[in-house]
């Protein structure tokens, strides 16, 4: 199973960060750490033909300029291990562009992960997942209130992560409106 993301600006990236870091300082939660770059989760997919997805990520990306989307708040997905998380507004760009991603790559795809449906999607960003249990869940949010999750974040790439052994890291990266021209 590879993930079809988009990885943050170095500028949230560190805020992100820096957040994770003291969730695991101070409450022992590491776990989100699995994937050590900040991002934004468009879809999951398990792709038989790699190179037919490369292609139509690097086309997709050429065709596609940047774009701002917003954060406000936490989340949380209830659960046995809760996933805390920042919450992103759903705008026309970013449906739009999630869309076609999912509409295209289910095409091409062997199953489509099921919380990426267009109707089911709720884009966030992971603060805490995996080792997170009920009981933490209060004093982990009583610490997160104090900082401010009213964010202007530019999207301007697709990124594949992929899973090797306990971690999903970096597979490609491709940059939006990157056209190539031929004199």
């Amino acid at each position: 199973m590879i993930a079809v993301t988009s990885l943050l600006d170095p500028s949230h990236s560190a805020r992100v960060t820096e957040l994770t870091e003291l969730l695991d300082s101070q409450f022992g939660l590491n776990e989100v750490k699995m994937t050590p770059y900040p991002h934004l989760t468009l879809l999951t997919a398990e792709i038989p033909d790699m190179e037919e997805l490369q292609q139509y990520l690097q086309e997709t990306s050429r065709e596609t300029e940047p774009f701002t989307i917003r954060t406000t708040g936490l989340g949380v997905f209830p659960g046995e291990k809760p996933v805390i998380y920042i919450p992103v507004l759903r705008t026309s760009p970013l449906n739009q562009l999630h869309a076609r991603l999912h509409r295209d790559i289910s095409e091409m795809s062997s199953e489509m992960g099921v919380y990426y449906n267009p109707n089911m999607w709720l884009p966030h960003i992971s603060l805490a997942l995996g080792d997170t249990s009920p009981d933490v869940l209060g004093p982990v949010l009583t610490f997160l209130f104090n900082y401010n999750f009213n964010w202007e974040i530019t999207i301007d790439n697709l990124t594949i992560l992929q899973k090797c052994g306990d971690y999903y890291l970096k597979e490609d990266e491709y940059s939006f409106g990157r056209k190539e021209f031929s004199l």
